[in-house]
């Protein structure tokens, strides 16, 4: 069962997760510090890059199935129009209530 976006725990990771559902991706920018970095399964990517090729143009929408760590850790199933849907594992490193860095890949 789903986490409802508005019950999760950490108020910026709540932000982007409602950013990313929205397809908001300049609220989404702007929750990231200007040094942001991401990685996905493992490998450091450009991050502008991946957040438009795997989200924003492709309508990417997460539905959380767990938090921890505070609400920096989720589990979630992730779609887009490119992959369709997977079980995905995100870890937000939030600093003075923006985003340093997140990791993702399949959980």
């Amino acid at each position: 069962m789903a986490i409802a976006t508005a019950k999760l725990t950490d108020p910026t990771v709540r932000a982007a997760v409602i950013a990313i559902n929205a397809g908001d991706r300049q609220a989404f920018v702007d929750l990231l510090t200007p040094d942001a970095t991401m990685s996905d399964d493992g490998s450091d990517r450009d991050l502008q890059d991946w957040i438009d090729r795997e989200i924003f143009t492709v309508r990417g929408h997460m539905e959380v199935r767990s938090e921890a760590d505070g609400g920096r850790a989720l589990v979630a199933d992730f779609r887009n129009e490119t992959w369709g849907e997977m079980r995905t594992a995100w870890r937000f490193t939030v600093e003075h209530g923006r985003i340093g860095r997140f990791e993702t890949g399949q959980a």
